[in-house]
């Protein structure tokens, strides 16, 4: 079975579509890349699947269920609450006018307690008197917009970042998102947050499960570190490290997340060859341990060097995909990058 499954992937942005109908299968254990000409829609398809971006169509799934918020009883409890809030709102907003002058005015003495027993009987008596046009028909129609406004705020909410980040999928960024005023090894720790099993009154208690935890989170930090060749600059800032070494540790942070699926956009980018060549040994590395690789690459030499199968996207669209010597010689990609036909390409 396939790790990762998009189907009919659509993205829009206003009426700009930056992604129609992408289909992609991403078999486990192995490194794919998505390559492409700049505004080609990769980056687009990676907000997509973790979920940063709401797809107007098609399905994501990962390990064969789509990464999504449950719908769980609290969920509707949730949504009736401001249902019934909304509805009773909007009752008591469309006879404002009448309760106030029945109940208020028509009470109110100058410098005598106020008669709220007598308020409460007029409400009663006001919304007794024509109960559907006063009280039923505003309630309904406030619960429908409120409750259904709440449902579409949920519903976008599904696909969100964090159930992508505890169904197993972590990734990079084309520009680098450190905290630059912490260390290293604090970097690697914010990504075991998801794999912690202490709340918050373990750490405001200082109860033997937060000391335990932070003790065994700074090991795996270490060894974290230790993988990807920082164990030395653990204790660095991030704004200290080279360029080369923060690409890195953005990787070491994802990983801290102990993903079956890795996302990396553009980690090459801006390395010198010889950091090239260490990106890459580290590439393959991660892929013997068990982690499933998407990648975003406009460096040719790494995704040719790496890479068991690419996909190639052009206007939002998938116009090929094989082994890297099918695409190697696909037309439509050599159009897509050259701007000529295959025929046009002079060989040697």
């Amino acid at each position: 079975m396939n790790i990762l499954e998009i189907n009919n992937l659509t993205v829009r942005f206003g009426g700009l579509t930056a992604v129609n109908a992408v289909n992609l299968s991403l078999p486990p254990h192995q490194i794919t890349s998505l390559i492409g000409p700049n505004g080609a829609g990769k980056t687009t398809v990676f907000n997509a699947i973790t979920g940063i971006h709401e797809p107007v169509a098609g399905r994501i799934v990962f390990n064969g269920a789509e990464a999504r918020r449950p719908f769980r009883s609290t969920t509707a409890i949730a949504l009736t609450f401001i249902a019934i809030i909304a509805g009773v709102s909007l009752a008591l907003a469309a006879n404002i006018q009448s309760l106030w002058e029945t109940a208020v005015t028509a009470h109110y003495q100058y410098r005598q307690a106020f008669p709220w027993r007598d308020v409460c009987a007029s409400v009663v008596a006001y919304f007794a008197d024509n109960p559907v046009a006063r009280f039923v028909w505003p309630f309904l129609v406030g619960a429908l917009l409120g409750g259904g406004a709440a449902f579409v705020v949920w519903q976008r909410s599904r696909r969100a970042p964090e159930i992508a980040a505890r169904a197993g999928v972590a990734r990079t960024f084309q520009n680098i998102r450190l905290f630059n005023q912490m260390t290293a090894l604090d970097n690697v720790l914010l990504g075991m947050d998801r794999q912690l099993r202490s709340r918050f009154w373990h750490d405001a208690l200082r109860l033997p499960l937060f000391w335990r935890e932070r003790r065994e989170a700074a090991q795996r930090a270490m060894d974290g570190l230790r993988f990807i060749g920082l164990a030395k600059e653990a204790h660095q800032l991030a704004e200290n490290l080279s360029y080369g070494h923060q690409r890195r540790l953005e990787i070491a942070r994802a990983l801290a997340m102990d993903p079956q699926l890795l996302l990396l956009d553009e980690p090459a980018a801006g390395m010198n060859p010889a950091e090239t060549r260490a990106l890459m040994e580290l590439i393959r590395k991660i892929r013997e341990h068990g982690v499933t690789i998407l990648l975003i690459e406009h460096d040719m030499r790494v995704v040719m060097g790496i890479s068991e199968r690419i996909a190639v996207l052009d206007h939002g669209e998938k116009i090929a995909e094989g082994t890297p010597k099918e695409v190697c010689y696909d037309a439509r990609v050599i159009e897509a990058y050259l701007g000529k036909s295959h025929e046009d390409v002079p060989t040697t």
